[in-house]
């Protein structure tokens, strides 16, 4: 199945994940070829994602025919794959293939083995591997590594309660940036005379940065040879940092601001076959920093054993488990660190290794996913090299169940059964589960939900889900339940549906309420009772703070997600054993005082909020005032009456301003746009200039333009800067829609703005003696008081409206 090329990116598309990775990594991405091999739960969830995430083209290769083994672990295989047993490959082709229309998919059906040719792999930027022996793995990661460049590799494998993730990239591999954060800036307040130089930040503004990084400095007065010059720090304290010699240079003065500098950093890999003796494990659970080594072994042992004996240690078989335990014991030996053997990790691994847990392999799929963006981007920084990631913790109080339990029963959960035994599944089915929301998170909830058999009981189970939202474009890109012809149909239903077509037998009850007090007389406290788990999948702190008090109030357990970019977290919460979500609070965001905003901003984060609150104020706040004010007083003539007898009116001072001054043209919207950008970027610059020249000193003799404040500089108005235009046709466009102005292409064309501005007389310049705010105590005055001069202007200016509004009727 082929899709058409496209270097543009669609943004309607991949908005939120351009945001995190950047339009560099984003063409890399577009740019790559890459193949994976073994389509089972593992494979799929991977093929799902980088499919998702947009790569050129994917191949995915398997031999092996749908059982019904797979209708419990691969969400795209359905019943009639299984009674034609098609090929893996091939009945999921074209269902992986829809995700994505800018992705090429092919599918793979040629043995993969020890006597391939793999000079066909010479085409592709990354090699993923799963369900492959680990003789092979070794032949193929030699052959990706030795090429010039190196193919990038990845092999995973999920083996009932354990599951492994490899990287290889070469041996040098540049990571352009290792985080993906925003540069840090840094505001100065000394740097010492020394060798070597102290930095010393402002009061109660940490630093952050780490040894070795690399910054730049700008705005530093005194040792001005500083600026423009790049240094490797030292960190000495969280609020201090050393960066060479500076005792040469002239005394530091005030102000400045050092920038963090992205620097490109190189990772080393090592083939598989040098990191299988001596591995370098990330630890992923720092309550058991030994687990990586002892999985690594045990997970060696169930290699070597399906080698041995040509088949897996089979399902709940103790000799088989001991017969683990032995090779495990000889390889431990091998190994450069002759690590301990683990035998519960190992009888564990031997007794469920035939069986499947659809969550553990969502998880790993995930991380094996960023690995093959990391390696086709050069984006964030890749693991080195081994992950291992295992949940014992489920099946350790299975200890005593009897081997029986965890046999095949010739059904769609044999998989699941071989981990977690036949009574827990049923646990399972019969579950009543009440999910909120289903964007991203609740799509991989439900299709886990299916897979697992959650809400299936033939007496007792039920799925409840619910979400006010339609489905929009942008949604595809991570929601992977939705198809292009499902925009702006609900989310809940299409989920519902979606999710009955990967187990038919699941029970789901969809809504497209809002969990909320308007709704308790749906989800009333009777409801909650009845459910043995909810489970959010929200988009903010509000919602989760009152389903979490509905859960504590009905003794109910509550598991909780979310996502912000590269960023994730879960919070499990059981009555009576953890905290609830709202014991916690994130400490209160500091509040950017009233000065900064308005005159002194010093950082980015100032002039975002300076200009949501010009925003909101011209385009929203203003508009509401006025059409609430006409919706009470609606006759003019009336209001000035009320104002000449001395009446109070609320909001009408702003009102008749607004009146005064609307645009009534498209003209005019521009003439307002271009007025507005002299009054923000040159005369509020000029009159800061004006109120405190750049020598103003304040009583202690220090000078009042010191770090954080930073002098302004007017902005002259240049048509040709895209920048100003952007200004002027965005406010202008603004304008005219809140005030119902209409306009037309034309009236958008560069040769019609440029008509309307040269003839536009912008106000010269004239200095105010207006007191500016210093105090960064003071809080914004919630009334501004009306002069008499404000209200004779008011008069003025309403008898003026209606004198004009009077004109316009008669003619």
């Amino acid at each position: 199945i082929m899709a058409a090329d496209s270097m543009e990116i669609d943004d309607a598309l991949y908005s939120r994940q351009r945001y995190v990775l950047g339009d560099t990594a984003m063409q890399k991405m577009a740019q790559s070829h890459v193949f994976l091999s073994g389509v089972g739960g593992l494979g799929v969830e991977i093929a799902k994602n980088i499919i998702l995430a947009g790569v050129k083209a994917l191949t995915v290769h398997d031999t092996k025919h749908c059982t019904k083994w797979d209708l419990g672990i691969n969400f795209f295989i359905h019943e009639d794959d299984v009674t034609s047993q098609r090929n893996r490959a091939e009945a999921t082709l074209p269902r992986i293939a829809e995700l994505n229309p800018y992705v090429h998919v092919a599918a793979s059906t040629v043995p993969l083995d020890e006597t391939t040719d793999l000079s066909f792999l010479k085409h592709y930027q990354c090699v993923i591997l799963t369900e492959v022996s680990l003789l092979l793995q070794k032949k193929i990661n030699d052959f990706c590594h030795s090429q010039q460049p190196p193919i990038k590799f990845v092999s995973a494998d999920v083996y009932g309660v354990c599951s492994r993730l490899f990287c290889d990239f070469g041996e040098e591999f540049e990571v352009l940036d290792t985080t993906g954060e925003e540069p840090k800036e840094i505001f100065i307040s000394n740097i010492t005379q020394s060798n070597p130089g102290i930095v010393t930040c402002l009061e109660n503004h940490p630093h952050r940065l780490e040894t070795g990084q690399f910054l730049t400095f700008r705005e530093v007065n005194g040792m001005s040879c500083l600026n423009g010059s790049t240094h490797q720090i030292t960190v000495v304290s969280p609020y201090s940092f050393s960066i060479g010699d500076t005792s040469e240079m002239e005394p530091y003065l005030h102000g400045g601001i050092a920038v963090q500098v992205k620097t490109p950093k190189m990772c080393y890999f090592e083939r598989l076959e040098e990191q299988i003796t001596n591995p370098l494990c990330l630890v992923a659970d720092f309550s058991k920093p030994e687990a990586p080594l002892q999985i690594h072994v045990a997970m060696l042992a169930l290699n070597h054993f399906q080698e041995n004996f040509g088949r897996g240690p089979n399902i709940g078989c103790l000799q088989d488990a001991e017969e683990m335990l032995k090779i495990a014991m000889s390889i431990s030996e091998t190994l450069e660190n002759k690590p301990q053997v683990n035998g519960d990790v190992v009888k564990w691994l031997s007794r469920t290794a035939q069986g499947f847990l659809p969550p553990l392999a969502a998880a790993v799929g995930g991380v094996a996913s960023q690995e093959v963006l990391k390696a086709v981007t050069g984006k964030f920084s890749p693991l080195q090299q081994w992950l291992y990631i295992d949940v014992l913790d489920i099946v350790t109080p299975l200890e005593k169940v009897g081997s029986e339990e965890f046999l095949p029963r010739g059904d769609r959960y044999d998989a699941l059964r071989a981990c977690i035994g036949d009574s827990l599944c049923q646990k399972l089915h019969d579950l009543n589960v009440f999910l909120v929301g289903c964007g991203a998170i609740g799509c991989e909830m439900l299709k886990n939900f299916a897979l697992l058999g959650v809400g299936t009981g033939q007496e007792k189970g039920l799925v409840t889900i619910t979400d006010p939202d339609l489905i929009e474009k942008s949604n595809l890109n991570r929601q992977f339940l939705f198809r292009p012809h499902h925009i702006q149909k609900p989310k809940s239903y299409t989920a519902a549906e979606a999710t009955l077509n990967i187990n038919p037998y699941i029970k789901i009850d969809s809504d497209i309420n809002k969990v909320c007090p308007a709704t308790e007389n749906t989800y009333s406290d009777e409801f909650y009772t009845k459910q043995d788990v909810i489970v959010t999948a929200l988009d903010n702190v509000e919602a989760r703070r009152y389903i979490d008090s509905r859960c504590v109030a009905n003794l109910r357990p509550l598991i909780d997600s979310g996502t912000m970019g590269t960023k994730g977290h879960t919070e499990v919460i059981v009555p009576h054993l953890t905290e609830s979500y709202n014991s916690h609070r994130d400490p209160p965001e500091e509040e950017i005082p009233f000065c900064t905003l308005k005159s002194f901003p010093a950082a980015i984060e100032h002039t975002i909020q300076w200009a949501r609150d010009k925003f909101e104020s011209s385009f929203s706040h203003k508009p509401s005032l006025f059409n609430k004010f006409w919706q009470t007083y609606p006759s003019a003539e009336e209001v000035l009456q009320r104002i000449k007898s001395g009446e109070s009116l609320e909001g009408c001072f702003h009102v008749i301003k607004t009146l005064s001054r609307r645009p009534r043209s498209w003209n005019q919207c521009v003439e307002l746009a271009r007025v507005k950008f002299e009054k923000y970027f040159s005369h509020k610059a000029l009159q800061l200039l004006h109120s405190f020249p750049l020598d103003t000193r304040l009583k202690d003799g220090s000078l009042f333009w010191q770090s954080p404040k930073r002098p302004p500089f007017p902005v002259k108005f240049e048509f040709n800067d895209p920048l100003h235009y952007g200004f002027i046709v965005s406010t202008a466009k603004l304008f005219a829609t809140v005030y119902c102005v209409p306009f037309t292409e034309k009236d958008l064309s560069e040769e019609t703005i440029l008509g309307i501005i040269s003839s536009v007389k912008v106000p010269e310049f004239r200095p105010s003696n207006k007191v500016v705010q210093t105090d960064e105590t003071a809080r914004k005055p919630d009334h501004i008081p009306v002069s008499s001069e404000d209200e004779r202007n008011a008069i003025f200016q309403l008898e003026k409206s209606i004198l004009s509004n009077e004109t316009l009727e008669s003619e």
